[in-house]
């Protein structure tokens, strides 16, 4: 498999001179890890439908099993992100790719409600391991310059897993049946974790494909140099002690919630409340996710550029994109209430955007404000805390709808909670600076 990447890195060393790019190939497949991981999380959205109706499962109780991921994944941000922080994000990530395919394909063989919720848990078990590790890695391998741009990358797979997701489920759906399709998608990630495994190195010194000239390169633009040695400053809970951890945690709550509409309930309010039939439900659900791909990769290059300027401190580049996102996001609430489809995915697209914009910071603060070998934990503790976004959303939503037969008022709420996530982002985070840990 080494093999197989030599000559990419030669080619990258050659047309950079006298600096490999290495990590850019670590970034390509830290980015196909997400883009799995979304994918995976969104078949049983795009597969709902056939649950409700092979499985005779009620739509309040279907929102419980969408639900019952984020309980896990949530739980075990932390440890993840302790675990790939303490042990080497090579076995913390690859690990949680495995596990999380395996649970994916298993999810074939459920037979009814309770079934489905075990193996939702068990999904989340393992998808727990993606985002700190990905944190983690980005602070041992990029300068601090390309923080924002390859945060921005990273998640923007998110959004082109949950893209591809809806109309390729929908397609393999109707080709052969739900419980194929689950077999299929999960064992994508078996064959990533294979190339990870032979591919990554812990840190750039490390790789025998990045020169010494991509090291200093990297070393040299970082304020804090993670992953050069294996202490752990402090306990995670001592984290909670500083101001800017509460407001990245409260934060990056409110953003979620708005986000995970769009990879549970979206295709079940374009069939219903809409009246789209599946196939244009699968391309026209994609479209929000694909709006939101392209803004968090430009969102999270241009605050890049912005403080590589100096026209604007690293601290208002972060509170300008995550507010201004949010701002945007606030379209969920009035989609409901225009007269035509067009229009309301339009404002969706918006909305889905606005979450991205905010989201390429959400990212890229942890490596900002994280003492040393620190950013992982920090990366877990926050996605911890917003996931429970993914927890409450899903059940409020299906709750809503239960009672009100429609979307609206989930809609409205849910532009509530981003204008809450402005007012916590203008006054309760400070000044981004890493945190000074005493000796």
């Amino acid at each position: 498999m080494a093999e197989i990447f030599n000559p990419i890195s030669q080619v990258l060393q050659t047309r950079t001179a006298t600096r490999s790019s290495v990590r850019w190939i670590v970034a390509s497949l830290m980015w196909l890890a997400i883009a799995i991981n979304y994918i995976d999380r969104t078949v049983l959205s795009a597969a709902a439908p056939h649950l409700i109706r092979d499985l005779q499962i009620p739509v309040d109780l279907m929102g419980v099993i969408m639900s019952a991921f984020f309980w896990s994944y949530a739980l075990l941000q932390i440890p993840a992100g302790w675990f790939a922080d303490r042990f080497g994000h090579k076995l913390g990530l690859g690990l949680s790719v495995a596990w999380w395919s395996v649970a994916t394909s298993a999810t074939g063989l459920a037979t009814g409600f309770f079934s489905l919720f075990g193996l939702r848990i068990a999904l989340g078990v393992g998808e727990a391991g993606a985002y700190p590790s990905n944190a983690g890695i980005a602070s041992k391998w990029f300068p601090d310059r390309e923080r924002g741009t390859v945060a921005g990358l990273f998640d923007s797979a998110s959004k082109f897993g949950g893209a591809v997701a809806m109309p390729l489920i929908v397609w393999l759906i109707m080709l052969f049946d739900w419980r194929i399709t689950f077999l299929i998608i999960g064992a994508t990630g078996v064959v990533w974790t294979i190339v990870w495994w032979w591919f990554y190195a812990e840190t750039p010194e490390q790789h025998p494909h990045a020169n010494a000239a991509e090291v200093a390169y990297i070393r040299d633009g970082q304020a804090t140099k993670h992953g050069t040695d294996h202490v752990i400053p402090m306990h995670w809970y001592e984290l909670l002690r500083y101001r800017n951890i509460i407001a990245m945690c409260l934060g990056f709550f409110t953003i979620n919630y708005i986000s995970y509409f769009f990879i549970t309930w979206l295709p079940t309010y374009l069939v219903k409340q809409e009246g789209m039939d599946m196939l244009t439900m699968g391309f026209v659900a994609a479209l929000p996710l694909l709006c939101g791909l392209i803004a968090e990769i430009v969102s999270g290059w241009l605050s890049d550029r912005i403080v590589a300027s100096g026209r604007f401190s690293r601290t208002a580049v972060r509170k300008m994109f995550l507010i201004g996102g949010l701002t945007l996001a606030l379209c969920i609430g009035i989609a409901p209430f225009t007269s035509s489809v067009v229009l309301t995915v339009l404002l969706l697209c918006v909305a889905k955007a606005g979450t991205t914009t905010a989201a390429s910071q959400v990212w890229a603060l942890p490596g900002d404000v994280a003492p040393m070998n620190m950013a992982g934990v920090i990366a877990g503790l926050q996605n911890m805390v917003s996931n429970f976004g993914g927890v409450i959303g899903p059940i409020v939503t299906g709750f809503i709808v239960a009672q009100t037969g429609s979307f609206t008022i989930a809609l409205l709420f849910s532009a509530f909670m981003g204008f809450l996530g402005i007012l916590n982002y203008a006054f309760l985070l400070g000044r981004v600076e890493p945190i000074k840990v005493a000796d």
